[in-house]
């Protein structure tokens, strides 16, 4: 086989990277080791308001809009509650739009691949091996969009993740209730070490989880889970329809990555470490990197030289971005209940509402507008 553009792992970013290249007019092979985009997720899929607001994602495959975001200590008590007067979140329908996104691809003139895992790379080609045996691909780039322990990124000597947290989640569908679409927050070393609980109830549906360090959970993260979602209580009484799905996976949360090109492709989405260092909205930055991962292909395509990958660095990115990366170490560092609980007095004051208020609701998107400063 031969392509301009050999795009390695269909989540978010491959597929919308595929998808912006075929559109150009390029041959582009896209493969996942997955037999089906809807099963094995491993994202949430919150969408915050700048993605809504700067991408055409499908309306019917969104849950509804969520303006209110209340954030707990270890104890639930006196929790601090924000309410936007925008729609600042929702969740999408990951399996929906994994499978909507696939037909764009094809349309879009893409070779989809699936039940196909990428080996590596012998001299200039890349190998796969699927259900029809072991092939190579002489593709001119290859983009790594496998995932936060990116093979593509070893194989072209680019930075890998160092710094991840684990997460687990629980997704069912719940009966309607009167209670407003809210994103809770847990702030608990022992059911979330260095990160968050979660419980997202869009009136639809509940997704229930924890992330942390994985050698900071003393029995294991899914046992923390299950005392979280079986303590809920109070904080979310969700009474669950259905079928409970389970998901779970490594989370990056150092940053963009420094080095993210070569000569002989690049690194997008959880590959390159784009997603938010400090909140949920993770799919924003895969987005927006994928972008610029496209000018820069395209180009290099078009001129018929790599010289545009030289501009694909994350360092400057990272730099824009200091202050997030400060908070999410900050968070990383309560490791006692009675730590955090101190957190929240702090955090009920005015400024500390504030503080809350322009990282959760804030219009700056990471890194998208940075690319452009």
């Amino acid at each position: 086989m031969r392509a301009d553009v050999l795009v390695v792992g269909a989540g978010l970013a491959g597929l919308h990277v595929a998808i912006e290249l075929g559109r150009r007019g390029h041959e582009v092979v896209l493969v996942d080791r997955r037999r089906d985009l809807g099963a094995a997720i491993r994202t949430t899929g919150i969408f915050v308001r700048k993605t809504l607001d700067d991408y055409a994602l499908p309306d019917d495959l969104l849950g509804p809009p969520i303006r209110r975001v209340v954030l707990y200590p270890p104890s639930l008590r006196r929790p601090v509650a924000l309410e936007s007067d925008r729609d600042e979140y929702r969740v999408g329908d990951m399996a929906g739009l994994y499978r909507h996104l696939v037909a764009e691809a094809t349309t879009a003139g893409v070779e989809v691949v699936l039940g196909t895992r990428y080996v590596g790379r012998a001299g200039a080609d890349a190998v796969l091996d699927g259900p029809g045996g072991v092939r190579q691909v002489r593709a001119t780039y290859v983009v790594g969009a496998d995932g936060a322990r990116s093979r593509v990124a070893a194989d072209l000597g680019l930075d890998r993740n160092e710094r991840m947290l684990v997460g687990a989640e629980e997704v069912f569908a719940i009966e309607s209730h009167a209670g407003p679409p809210t994103f809770h927050c847990v702030v608990d070393p022992r059911l979330a070490p260095g990160y968050l609980a979660w419980v997202v109830d869009d009136g639809r549906h509940a997704h229930v989880g924890v992330a942390g360090y994985a050698a900071r959970y003393p029995d294991g993260m899914r046992a923390a889970l299950s005392r979280f979602a079986s303590g809920l209580g109070e904080l979310a009484p969700l009474v669950a329809v259905g079928e409970v799905e389970r998901r779970g996976g490594p989370i990056p949360v150092g940053g963009v990555l420094r080095r993210i090109a070569s000569p002989c492709g690049l690194l997008v989405g959880d590959a390159a470490g784009a997603v938010s260092p400090l909140t949920a909205g993770g799919l924003d930055p895969c987005l927006r990197l994928s972008d610029r991962a496209v000018d820069v292909l395209d180009d290099a395509l078009r001129t018929g030289s790599s010289d545009p990958l030289r501009h694909y660095d994350g360092a400057p990115l990272r730099a824009k971005f200091r202050g997030r990366l400060t908070m999410r170490r900050g968070l990383a560092a309560v490791r006692t209940s009675a730590l955090a609980e101190a957190a929240f007095v702090g955090l009920r004051t005015a400024p500390g509402r504030a503080a809350a208020t322009k990282v959760l609701f804030g219009d700056r998107s990471f890194p998208g507008q940075v690319a452009a400063d």
